[in-house]
C-alpha cells in the first residue's frame, strides 16, 4: 500500500507543479471578482474542471443563466466523452471507486491514467491515488491564491492563458512518452481542418464532434490499438 502510494505521488508531482500554480491563478481572479475563498474551494471540490471554472469567473460575474452555464460547461467539458471511451475497460475494475473515477478524469489526470502502470503496485489503488492527488493539488491551489487575492492587490490579466500553456506541456510529455502517435495526429488533424473550415472562431465545438465521431468510429471498427 506505501510503495503505491509513493509511486502515485512520484507519478504527479507534474501535475503538482502545474495545477498549484494553475489553481492559484484562479482563486486570485475569482477572488478579484469579489467572490472569497469559500467559493474557491466548493468550486473545486465539487465542479473540478479546470478549464470550465476559469469561464465560470466570468459566468458568476454577469449573473449568467443557469441554462447558459449548462450549455457553456456541456460544449467545454465535451472534449470528456473521448476520454471516457478509452477508460471503459480500466474504470469497470474500480467497483465502488468507479464514480469517483469518472467525477475526477481531468485532461492531466487522464494523461497520466493511460500510462504504463508501474511494476509491483496495486493498479486500482494507485489509479485511485493519482486522481485524488491530483484535485487534492488543485484544491491548495485554488485556496492558496484566494487567500493571496485577499491580501496582494495583483494585476490578474493574462493570468488565465496558464491553464493553456499546462495543456501544451501535457500534450508534448504524453507525446515524446508513447510510441504510438495515431490519437494525437488525428486530433491535431481534426483541429486543423475544422479551423480552416469553420474559423478560429468557430473551430472549436466542430472539432470536438469531430473527434468524437470518428473515435467512436474507430472504437466500433476494432481498432484500438492503432
Amino acid at each position: 500500500m506505501k510503495k503505491t502510494i509513493t509511486k502515485a505521488f512520484l507519478t504527479t508531482i507534474p501535475v503538482m507543479m502545474g495545477y498549484i500554480v494553475l489553481g492559484i491563478a484562479f482563486g486570485m481572479l475569482l477572488e478579484s471578482k469579489g467572490f472569497g475563498v469559500f467559493y474557491s474551494f466548493i468550486m473545486s471540490v465539487f465542479i473540478y474542471a479546470g478549464s470550465m471554472q476559469f469561464v465560470a469567473i466570468d459566468l458568476l460575474a454577469t449573473s449568467a443563466s443557469f441554462l447558459s452555464g449548462i450549455m457553456m460547461t456541456l460544449l467545454i467539458n465535451a472534449r470528456h466523452i473521448v476520454y471516457g471511451l478509452s477508460m471503459i475497460q480500466k474504470f469497470k475494475k474500480m467497483g465502488q471507486l468507479k464514480p469517483y473515477m469518472i467525477f475526477s478524469l481531468t485532461d492531466e489526470t487522464y494523461s497520466l491514467l493511460v500510462s504504463p502502470i508501474p511494476e509491483n503496485v496495486d493498479e486500482k489503488k494507485y489509479m485511485f491515488f493519482i486522481s485524488f492527488f491530483d484535485q487534492c493539488y488543485w484544491i491548495l491551489g485554488s485556496v492558496l491564491g484566494s487567500l493571496i487575492g485577499a491580501v496582494i492587490q495583483i494585476n490578474t490579466t493574462g493570468m488565465d492563458f496558464a491553464m493553456t500553456a499546462l495543456f501544451v506541456v501535457i500534450v508534448l510529455e504524453q507525446f515524446l512518452s508513447c510510441e504510438k502517435h495515431f490519437y494525437t495526429y488525428f486530433g491535431f488533424g481534426m483541429s486543423l481542418i475544422s479551423l480552416f473550415l469553420f474559423g478560429a472562431n468557430q473551430f472549436i465545438i466542430p472539432s470536438l464532434l469531430g473527434m468524437i465521431f470518428g473515435l467512436l468510429l474507430i472504437y466500433k471498427g476494432g481498432y484500438k490499438n492503432v
